[in-house]
């Protein structure tokens, strides 16, 4: 799987994230069994450009 590849599905994942948020609980095993698959696609993509966010005192919420 190329970068855009990867970055199509992490927004395809957000978005089955987002839309079963609506219907379900934050708790239950779908939203957790999602939540995790984005997670991983997240890290891979991390791993893939080389960097990793670390946060500074200088970060704004």
């Amino acid at each position: 799987m190329n970068k855009q590849q990867l970055i199509e599905k992490i927004e395809y994942v957000r978005r089955q994230l987002v839309l079963a948020a609506e219907h379900e609980s934050l708790s239950s095993n779908r939203m957790q069994r999602i939540s995790r698959c984005l997670d991983s696609l997240l890290n891979k993509y991390e791993r893939m450009v080389g960097r990793s966010w670390k946060p500074t005192n200088r970060s704004v919420l």
